[in-house]
């Protein structure tokens, strides 16, 4: 059985980490196992808890990433792995125990050059289990089939990954220009050389949101302007989906403008969104049966309003890049 590397680039991740590494030294995949993890100078406390893991189990290996973003992170962690198998895990992120091991049973089944499963994002808080309702909603959060389908498939991406090293490395690995999106951005480098991106919603991975609006902003705002970025830099990975968010911000604009100068039928728009988060509402309340989800109608603004935005209008500046997780 091929020897499995399993990297991360992490950065203040001391709340969900423990749970994170013990989720991947639990597989149980007979063969070869390593984690590296590239850490992104931590200043919470997940230098410690690494360097603890790594006393303890001396499958983990630590290195660290002075660029801070996870491109970075993630291609050091690869130099550093001896793994003819890559698999990607991030901080916020939970393997099922037969992950590993399904996934390069796939890698040999369909010959694809990544295969990778569903995000299935759990909360413990009321706001949380909210936002996680919203992202595996399709309504709420996009129609990727990552997030919400059954059926094992060809895909443009798949959430974190695991990789044909070979495959991987022939493409050139991460882009460390791109704060976000990468993965995204990889998928479409590996389909554009005529490789296969493989989903199978059997590769289950438990994922933790944000705890707050204001975090959850502030990370649908990141997705947005580096969305530009990436589909600037790849115009032919451009998905229709991701289309939404803009036009949900130019509808609500020129609505704005048509109320104002007297224009007729200007409230379409903002009644036809209201109508949207109502009835996901209603409906995700009935499935979750969870009243958490009565929170959507906070929650789904956020995101939509915040990735519009970030699309739109937000310049990418000039700043370090912060590890983030999954794929746009």
């Amino acid at each position: 059985m091929p020897h499995v590397s399993v990297v991360m680039a992490v950065r203040n991740e001391a709340a969900h980490l423990e749970a994170t590494l013990r989720a991947v030294f639990d597989q149980d995949y007979e063969g070869g196992l390593e984690v590296v993890v590239a850490d992104g100078r931590s200043t919470d406390g997940t230098l410690a808890i690494l360097r603890r893991c790594a006393w303890e189990d001396s499958r983990l290996k630590v290195i660290d990433n002075p660029d801070l973003g996870v491109a970075t992170g993630l291609n050091r962690a690869i130099g550093a792995a001896r793994g003819q198998v890559l698999v990607r895990c991030d901080g916020h992120a939970e393997l099922a125990p037969d992950y590993v091991r399904l996934a390069v049973g796939l890698l040999e089944e369909t010959g694809a050059a990544n295969v990778g499963g569903r995000q299935d994002a759990v909360g413990r808080s009321t706001l949380q289990r909210a936002i996680a309702i919203a992202m595996n909603s399709p309504a709420a959060a996009g129609t990727a089939r990552f997030r919400h389908s059954a059926v094992a498939g060809p895909a443009d991406t798949v959430y974190l990954g695991v990789f044909d090293r070979q495959s991987l490395e022939e493409v050139g690995g991460f882009d460390p220009a791109l704060v976000r999106n990468q993965d995204f951005e990889l998928n479409h480098r590996l389909r554009q050389s005529g490789k296969l991106v493989w989903f199978d919603p059997r590769l289950a991975v438990a994922y933790h949101p944000r705890t707050s609006l204001r975090a959850l902003w502030k990370q649908y705002l990141d997705y947005g302007r580096w969305k530009r970025v990436m589909l600037l830099r790849n115009p032919g990975a451009l998905a229709l989906r991701q289309l939404a968010p803009p036009a949900l911000i130019t509808g609500l604009v020129l609505s704005a403008i048509g109320a104002t100068i007297g224009v007729p039928f200007w409230w379409v728009p903002p009644v036809a969104y209201a109508s949207l988060i109502l009835a996901t509402t209603l409906a995700e309340t009935v499935r979750s049966r969870d009243r958490a989800a009565w929170l959507l109608s906070a929650v789904m603004p956020t995101m939509h309003l915040a990735w519009g935005i970030g699309f739109l209008l937000v310049p990418v500046g000039r700043r370090r890049a912060t590890p983030v997780e999954g794929p746009g």
